[in-house]
């Protein structure tokens, strides 16, 4: 299969900047796997698509605001560098966490940070050497601070939203789901964006289980597909965890005919790759680089809500896997023609 088999065209009028005021008063598409067919609804219309007995899936982790603006510093240890030369701004994107001060992530300009490069950020309230340059072109960073390094990321980070967002985000929590717990990505599973509180204690009211999944989402999943054929491309690993708890709520659904409905291609990977070929959940944590694309058999998801995704993406690959390459983007041409709101801060598919 081609990567260009899984391009549209898409206005840029329709990539949405902004959250909506109200989280579940964005639009929703509701997709018939089988059929093709679809109706057009609002978010909060989602409970009447769920029966009794059914089990959602949430990825709960947490963005952190991972986006670093720092001066290279031309110092040989801190004591010199607060005295030193500040030269060029460099951005660092966190990625993962490799150890507890070194990270693998994503430098601008990178050809100002070879190793052994140090970076100031907040006038020398952390510092950061880059050690190694790794897959891809990122850099392991090794990062100096005194106090707690969750605190000074809350001070001195930025929310790292996507590249086609172009509005400053007044609020972070808005990049943020209402049950985000677990800190660690680069990137919101943005398809739970849709929820509030009162929504979810809603869906709980109606007899549909809630069970919980973590996958730190990295930008691997976002990277564009560079090669012609698809089964070439190398997806990114990704830290996944699935407790023994919610492993056993899923498989009490299933078991008892209930259906395991993923919000998002997180939740969906996390429980592909954590189930066994009977389609049992397992408890238990890892990296996983599972790409999803049409050919696929899914093993345990029967239901997915998820947001619009880019043109020629693994994410548009996905959900074409499980819903027919034809009927995605037939349902992706009538959220054009509808005007729906498209990528992180747009509106909703069901696909059941």
């Amino acid at each position: 299969m081609k990567t260009q088999d899984f391009y549209y065209d898409l206005p840029q009028e329709l990539i949405a900047q902004d959250p909506l005021p109200d989280r579940a008063d964005s639009r929703l598409l509701v997709l018939n796997r089988y059929t093709g067919e679809y109706e057009h609804r609002k978010f909060r219309h989602i409970v009447s698509y769920l029966k009794k007995g059914d089990c959602l899936v949430l990825n709960n982790t947490k963005v952190i605001p991972a986006r670093l603006i720092g001066e290279k510093v031309y110092g040989r240890d801190d004591a010199e560098a607060d005295e030193g030369i500040h030269g060029a701004k460099i951005e660092i994107l966190l990625l993962k966490r490799k150890e507890n001060d070194i990270w693998e992530t994503l430098v601008k300009p990178g050809k100002k940070a070879k190793p052994g490069t140090r970076i100031s950020f907040g006038n020398g309230l952390l510092y950061g050497e880059i050690l190694d340059i790794v897959d891809e072109g990122n850099r392991l960073v090794k990062f100096t601070y005194e106090g707690i390094f969750e605190e000074i990321l809350d001070r001195l980070g930025q929310m790292p939203l996507p590249p086609y967002i172009t509005h400053e985000l007044t609020d972070k929590n808005r990049y943020q789901t209402v049950y985000a717990k677990y800190e660690g990505s680069a990137a919101a599973p943005t398809a739970g964006l849709h929820f509030t509180t009162e929504l979810l204690d809603e869906i709980r009211s109606r007899g549909v289980n809630i069970a919980y999944v973590t996958l730190h989402v990295g930008l691997g999943t976002f990277r564009p597909v560079k090669v012609e054929n698809i089964q070439e491309h190398h997806m990114h690993s990704e830290y996944y965890q699935v407790l023994q708890e919610e492993a056993d709520k899923m498989n009490a659904a299933r078991a008892a005919g209930g259906r395991l409905i993923c919000v998002g291609t997180t939740s969906c990977r996390t429980v592909e790759t954590s189930c066994d070929e009977y389609g049992r959940v397992l408890a238990g944590s890892g990296d996983t680089s599972i790409f999803i694309y049409p050919g696929y058999r899914f093993k345990v998801m029967d239901g997915l809500i998820t947001n619009f995704h880019l043109p020629e993406s693994t994410l548009l690959m996905l959900v074409s896997a499980f819903a027919g390459r034809e009927h995605i983007l037939a349902a992706y041409e009538e959220a054009i023609r509808e005007r729906y709101r498209f990528f992180s801060f747009g509106d909703a598919m069901l696909i059941i």
